[in-house]
């Protein structure tokens, strides 16, 4: 009986051991160095939308300015996108057309000047290959999970040396647009370009 108590005593000393030596460079894998925080380039990301008017003609702008981040988890081999879109950056054809698309009939801009995309976390080989990016948009208040489509990669550093580009349709009405259904496609078409900043030295 003896005999086998010192031998369990022995063999849980040895686990903790192997423990106390493995604890570190797994805390080094999962903590810090596992994780990449890249912050979007506002100046050299942009998004891009289309709405269908009388079934025919395409009419769209762009917003000028995205903020938010890339976030990458090396440890379990996943990104996720953070993305915010100032509705008063928005550029149109004409004076009128912007005025009428910030206007409450749409984006409403006074009450709800900030757009948002939060992506679920994906593989991280999808920003290279491109893929299905499911997540949370909240336009006017209003959250709807969306499936967005990205774009394959044509470079070695996605974000970087070249655009992330995501695209998909929106039906307006789920966000609270509901107007001139007679003249103006609920579906919206939206494509984000974003770019990174550079990474800081260390």
């Amino acid at each position: 009986m003896g005999r086998h108590v010192i031998l369990a005593a022995a063999i849980a000393g040895v686990l903790v051991a192997f423990a106390a030596r493995a604890r570190p460079a797994f805390a080094a894998l999962a903590g810090d160095d596992a994780i990449e925080v890249i912050q979007l380039d506002p100046t050299n990301s942009h998004v891009d939308f289309r709405v269908k008017l009388m079934w025919l003609l395409r009419v769209g702008g762009r917003f000028g300015a995205v903020n938010g981040s890339v976030r990458i988890d090396r440890f379990r081999n996943q990104v996720s996108v953070d993305a915010r879109i100032a509705v008063d950056t928005v550029s149109m054809n004409s004076a009128s057309a912007e005025a009428w698309i910030k206007s409450p009939e749409f984006f409403d801009v006074a009450h709800f000047p900030m757009i948002e995309f939060a992506s679920d976390p994906f593989p991280q080989a999808r920003l290279r290959d491109g893929g299905e990016v499911p997540g949370t948009l909240t336009l006017r208040g209003i959250e709807r999970p969306v499936r967005f489509q990205m774009q394959p990669a044509d470079c070695e550093r996605p974000a970087y040396d070249c655009p992330i580009e995501v695209a998909g349709t929106v039906p307006r009405s789920e966000f609270g647009m509901r107007s001139r259904h007679g003249t103006l496609s609920d579906r919206v078409e939206l494509r984000l370009s974003v770019r990174a900043l550079a990474p800081a030295a260390r």
